[in-house]
């Protein structure tokens, strides 16, 4: 199995920042795996890691190609938030979460808080709607199973209330994932460490 390791999230900061200079694309580090995985890149900022941009995909990528493509949009165009600046740089927490082991569920709450991330899709009569959490989310907030779900429906755009029927209805993936995750003074000792210059 693949993990995650530290030099993704050392490549993703180097991405980032040669798209914030308008420079070429770093090389994909030879420590990163030829594999496809599906995967998510998580930006934070600042002593209480809040969350600054947070995008990935469920198909299987390649692991190179899925890291540089998913920096990018979880830096730059995440709709929740402005695009990253290069002056934010030296305040971020990078994460990457290589997702493992899905599974169909058919209880709501048939998964374990702090292990399992959730996807979930329903149809609302008017439109699917779909939303996912990573597996910290939920033990990060404090939120208990029904909780989490109704975050997850909200998340996906739902607004109108929230019976017990619907979330019997949801259709539930769980699934466990790798994650590392680097902050930017650690990405500095890193270039130090291995002779690289420090992009800024």
């Amino acid at each position: 199995m693949t993990s995650a390791n530290i030099e993704m999230a050392v490549y993703c900061f180097d991405v980032i920042y040669a798209q914030l200079n308008r420079q070429k694309d770093p090389t994909v580090p030879r420590e990163i795996p030829d594999v496809k995985l599906p995967l998510f890149v998580t930006w934070k900022k600042g002593v209480h890691h809040d969350l600054r941009g947070c995008i990935g995909t469920f198909s299987d990528l390649r692991l190179g190609e899925g890291l540089n493509e998913y920096a990018k949009t979880s830096a730059f165009h995440d709709s929740r938030f402005k695009p990253i600046t290069k002056e934010e740089v030296p305040s971020l927490q990078c994460g990457v979460s290589l997702l493992i082991n899905f599974e169909n569920i058919h209880n709501y709450r048939d998964w374990t808080i702090g292990r399992h991330g959730v996807r979930m899709n329903f149809n609302d009569g008017r439109r699917t709607r779909s939303a996912v959490f990573l597996p910290e989310v939920a033990s990060e907030q404090g939120w208990n199973h029904v909780e989490t779900i109704d975050h997850l429906i909200r998340k996906s755009g739902y607004n109108d209330y929230i019976t017990e029927e619907l979330r019997q209805s949801l259709r539930i993936v769980r699934f466990q994932s790798s994650k590392i995750v680097l902050d930017y003074k650690d990405y500095v000792q890193y270039k130090q460490h291995h002779g690289q210059p420090i992009p800024h």
